[in-house]
């Protein structure tokens, strides 16, 4: 075999029509083998002789698409000292572009025999092992274009790619749970329908099914255990796993982006699946441990700021390199349209404390690629000061957990929300105004893949995770839930109603709300997980989304989703880019100010009424013709102005029109009803009328511009 001296980047396996280079980093190791790997188990060993920086490389003429391969790295193993080199483990490519088969969990996984964490084991785990792949790069991206929908027009849907698609019933069964079954018709026209502008994928870099979950005959459904950052995961790839899983999802990637949808993935930079000092050796470990990861004070062990055993080190260059890398070559070459950062506040943790000027934004600032697309935060960790919602740097959106707990605490009848609540409503001015962000800063939601779903949000009051063996301990306990007067399944034609009404007044304020909207997969089918809300483990029909029949007519709250989408796109004043100022906007002839606040009835809230414990109802005006910010082509927006009606009280009451905001309106939305939705001919209102609201309901009332 001819093997030449190669090119020291890219790093992983870049094939260029002719042969493959190999580039791997390690300072830890002595020297390094590149293992090519055959079907019939046997392997061919070629030492990286030439190194440049610790980058040990090689170029084999030859070497096609398809190829499995690993590496063995030779060196010292004392953990002692944070050294974990060992040449009997067949180790992960960090680069690999694809990955082969699964792991097969037995002792020769592991660095060390069982029990003995500190001699290293001479077990050979190849026979073991998943494999890289080196694939084909090329692909016929035709017209490709990525959408790049603004935020203020943005409307996230998020969704695992097997819970989505298992169960849909147009799908043939070869394409169920697969990355082309997103491309399927019958996907993207839900999708287009609901009026979802971006798909955001639960993780689909390459995962690792944990060995406690295996041996309990589940598996990790929700898939935040990569051991690849630049390989799609192979599972969900429908004809093959030797790169075929890349040209399906760019095919994927496609056909989302002919139906105007973009592609937002869900990454995990935090960690990897190879655990703590006890976990197995398939990868980073094994390379240069000491180089990957964040280690202790006494460097046999991990420190764990993401609850999964072990953090990557990001002080590190190879690591900062490493994702950025892995960054770029998910918008460059698999075209997504950004990510959301799973545990992000871990990326800022430089040295121990969370640094919203850490090495990692730095770079991601500067980066003419990664800086162009969106970028979400999940900000927050489990380790100390870790709650970071509001203190991201001002090119990041963030998932907004203080709006999801509000709006939950509002509608269940918590005291004291009201003032909150309406900081929430208006784009979260406190957490964002201060750093020069706005509103669309703020990703809002409800409900996400981590808790109770919508309709279980209703119906329970506290958490059944039996099914994830163990104990019922697991998931969080404190989930601002209300079972409305029943645990679960009832028949009670009361607390069904109260149920469906309370499902409506959270779609409907999360999409009247300033923001941008996401919505949880399966939430417009009412969907349940039986109570359970941590169904990481659960892949099954627990968690997969179970769809109408395509002959039956649309369910009403699917309609009512849909037309509270659809009320959001129409109409600008939902989805501003700027503030509000509480006061008229220069230049506009309107004497009114852009938003204005109302008792039930009808007078302007004072301080007094704000601070009220018990107060749970309102009304809001919204100025149509006092939207601050220009258009695409810079001129004033005008729109429809609005009047919404909260009464999250468990009474109905009698709410009064404001006299000075316009003289007459119309009724667009009352989640009381069965539909949510008043007839377009319904009887108009007049100022100074009087309305009754129904117990815990929201009216919308329309004024034309």
């Amino acid at each position: 075999m001819q093997v030449w001296p190669g090119q020291a980047y890219p790093l992983g396996a870049t094939y260029d029509g002719a042969g493959t280079n190999f580039a791997v980093f390690s300072e830890a190791a002595d020297r390094v083998e590149l293992c090519l790997l055959h079907d019939d188990g046997s392997e061919t060993a070629v030492e990286l002789r030439e190194s440049d920086a610790f980058v040990r490389h090689a170029y084999l003429p030859g070497i096609m698409p398809g190829q499995r391969y690993g590496y063995r790295a030779h060196g010292p193993y004392e953990p002692a000292r944070g050294l974990r080199c060992n040449s009997a483990k067949l180790l992960l490519d960090p680069y690999a572009r694809a990955i082969s088969g699964r792991i097969d969990w037995t002792e020769a996984v592991y660095g060390y025999p069982f029990g003995k964490p500190d001699e290293r084991n001479d077990l050979d785990s190849a026979p073991h092992m998943m494999a890289s792949v080196v694939v084909n790069p090329y692909f016929d991206w035709a017209d490709d274009r990525l959408p790049r929908t603004e935020y203020h027009e943005t409307v996230l849907y998020e969704a695992h790619v097997k819970g989505l698609t298992m169960l849909h019933p147009a799908l043939p069964d070869e394409l169920r749970g697969t990355y082309a079954a997103l491309a399927h018709p019958a996907v993207i026209e839900h999708l287009t329908e609901l009026g979802v502008t971006a798909l955001e994928l639960m993780p689909v870099h390459q995962f690792v099914n944990d060995h406690r979950l295996v041996d309990m005959g589940l598996n990790n459904y929700w898939g935040y255990n990569t051991i690849g950052f630049f390989a799609p995961h192979n599972t969900y790839a429908s004809w093959g796993d030797r790169g075929e899983q890349v040209l399906e999802f760019k095919s994927a990637v496609r056909a989302l982006h002919q139906a105007g949808i973009e592609v937002i993935l869900d990454v995990v930079y935090n960690h990897t699946a190879e655990g703590n000092d006890l976990g197995p050796t398939l990868s980073y470990k094994g390379l240069d441990n000491a180089s990957y990861y964040r280690l202790a004070e006494d460097p046999r062990y991990y420190m764990d700021t993401t609850g999964t055993g072990n953090s990557l080190l990001m002080r590190s260059p190879h690591v900062l390199q490493m994702i950025m890398d892995s960054l770029r070559y998910w918008v460059e070459e698999m075209h997504v349209d950004g990510f959301r950062f799973d545990l992000a506040a871990t990326l800022a943790r430089q040295f121990h404390e969370v640094d919203r000027l850490s090495s990692f934004f730095d770079l991601v600032q500067q980066d003419p690629v990664v800086s162009r697309v969106k970028l979400i935060a999940e900000p927050w960790d489990v380790g100390e000061g870790g709650y970071q919602v509001g203190n991201f740097p001002p090119l990041w959106t963030e998932w907004n957990g203080k709006y999801r707990d509000t709006v939950r605490d509002l509608w269940r009848g918590e005291p004291r929300t009201l003032a909150e609540f309406a900081g929430r409503l208006t784009g979260s001015s406190d957490l964002y105004q201060d750093d020069g962000r706005r509103p669309l800063a703020s990703i809002n939601f409800v409900t996400c893949h981590d808790g109770f779903t919508l309709h279980d949000l209703v119906a329970y009051n506290d958490k059944h995770n039996d099914a994830n063996g163990e104990g019922n301990r697991d998931g969080e306990s404190h989930n601002r839930s209300w079972n409305c007067g029943a645990e679960g399944d009832t028949d009670d034609p009361e607390v069904l109603d109260l149920r469906a009404r309370q499902m409506r007044n959270f779609v409907a304020t999360l999409m009247l709300s300033q923001g941008v909207p996401m919505l949880s997969h399966g939430d417009e089918f009412a969907r349940t997980q039986g109570g359970n809300n941590n169904a990481y483990c659960q892949d099954n029909e627990v968690a997969w989304l179970r769809w109408a029949d395509a002959d039956a007519p649309p369910e009403p709250f699917l309609e009512f989703t849909r037309a509270m989408v659809r009320l959001r796109r129409e109409h600008p004043v939902f989805r501003r880019r700027r503030f509000f100022h509480g006061r008229p906007v220069e230049g506009t002839h309107d004497e009114l100010s852009d938003i204005a606040w109302f008792t039930p009835e009808g007078e302007e809230m004072t301080q007094r009424d704000w601070g009220a414990a018990q107060a749970s109802a309102l009304s809001v005006f919204l100025n149509g013709n006092a939207i601050s910010e220009p258009g695409a082509r810079g001129e004033r927006i005008l729109d429809d102005s609005f009047l919404l009606l909260f009464n999250a009280s468990p009474e109905e009451l009698e709410f009064v029109v404001p006299v000075d905001h316009g003289r007459q309106w119309q009724a667009v939305v009352d989640t009381a009803l069965p539909t949510g939705l008043p007839p377009s001919d319904g009887e108009k209102v007049q100022a100074g009328d009087r309305l009754m609201l129904a117990a815990r309901s929201l009216t919308v009332l329309r004024r034309p511009a």
